[in-house]
């Protein structure tokens, strides 16, 4: 994607393919058969001008990385296509983003042009994205372990960052001290860009400007977590710059209590449209008894987001559609109360793992905030 005149932004894989092959470079294919169990990798060409600047991956290199049977060239592959074709009547792929027309943003568009290709050379071309959002949303031990490493290193850069805050005067001083852990500990970075909001920025979800100053009095929320080997952490806490008012404090104290309940309800089994009845129970109580939940349309006002997301290569990972929480998944849990009149906004967030017998909160050591 173009940054700016002749410069592109670093590329970042599509979650699905990198799931299935390990390749962290663009324009490459995978085909599987899956009846016989044969994988190919399929490589760009690679001009010298861009081999020089950019790099590439060697077919001895790509097949060692993703563990296909063998690597091929586009050429090779329209002919492996069209012969499959006559062996199958359907083939699978990612086509369009069904959600597409919601997003304030351009759409990737190798994925839609890739289904075109598709359907001139097969009968029927089915999307497999909600397939894989099924596979990708057990997670498998080695996944587990990576992302117990994100989330360890997180916990680890706030607890040092939060000692460090009395020294730090602006957003973006707090952003670069965790930037600094996370690269010198071999994390790849930021899973996602990162949210540190002091007093009413904290009222803007997606804030990421990082620059205002930090004043005392106020609150600070930081929403952040490290990518390592492809998984990523997605931690919030608020804490208070200088001397928390006694408002500050029973929000902050609201969230908490909130939090602890709703996570207490998690367990394998569970039906997810239960889960959200019950937080709503929750969410909306805990309005009342701060007195803010005067009429409907003021539970939305005070806290206007979902109360979790999968979690995984992706933040924002899709579990499949799910009827009930399933042994294996890997969730946030993040209530929040958001009260701009006040330049107040209060979220805790953990990353918690479904087990066989009820959950694990992967980020339980990090202090609740404050």
């Amino acid at each position: 994607m173009q940054r700016g005149n002749d410069a592109t932004f670093r590329f970042e894989q599509e979650a699905n393919f990198w799931y299935l092959t390990g390749i962290e470079a663009p324009d490459w294919w995978v085909i599987i058969d899956g009846k016989l169990g044969k994988s190919y990798l399929v490589a760009p060409e690679v001009d010298a001008i861009h081999d020089i600047f950019d790099g590439s991956i060697s077919y001895n290199n790509a097949k060692k990385i993703s563990g296909v049977d063998d690597v091929i060239s586009e050429k090779e592959a329209i002919v492996l296509l069209k012969d499959l074709s006559k062996k199958y009547d359907t083939v699978y792929t990612l086509g369009k983003d069904p959600s597409a027309e919601h997003y304030d943003f351009v759409v990737n568009p190798s994925q839609e042009n890739m289904q075109k290709r598709l359907q001139k050379i097969f009968n029927n071309v089915e999307d497999c994205r909600l397939d894989l959002a099924k596979l990708r949303a057990i997670k498998q031990p080695e996944e587990i372990e990576y992302m117990e490493k994100a989330i360890s290193l997180t916990v680890d850069a706030f607890n040092q960052v939060k000692k460090k805050l009395p020294q730090l005067k602006y957003e973006y001083e707090v952003e670069a001290e965790f930037s600094y852990i996370f690269r010198k500990n071999g994390s790849k970075g930021h899973a996602y860009d990162p949210i540190v909001a002091s007093a009413k920025n904290a009222c803007t979800l997606h804030y990421s400007d990082n620059n205002s100053l930090l004043k005392p009095g106020s609150l600070l929320l930081i929403d952040i977590g490290a990518r390592i080997s492809g998984y990523a952490a997605d931690i919030t806490r608020t804490y208070s710059i200088g001397t928390p008012t006694d408002c500050q404090i029973e929000v902050h104290k609201a969230v908490e209590k909130a939090h602890n309940r709703i996570v207490s309800l998690l367990r394998p089994g569970l039906l997810v449209s239960e889960y959200q009845d019950n937080v709503d129970e929750i969410m909306k109580s805990t309005l009342e008894d701060l007195g803010l939940l005067k009429k409907p349309d003021d539970y939305r006002r005070y806290f206007p987001h979902a109360i979790s997301h999968g979690l995984g290569i992706d933040v924002h990972d899709l579990l499949g559609r799910p009827e009930r929480f399933l042994p294996g998944m890997v969730i946030t849990v993040e209530p929040g109360i958001y009260i701009p009149e006040e330049a107040i906004g209060v979220r805790i967030e953990d990353d918690i793992l479904i087990t066989e017998d009820g959950y694990r909160n992967l980020s339980k050591s990090l202090s609740t905030g404050l």
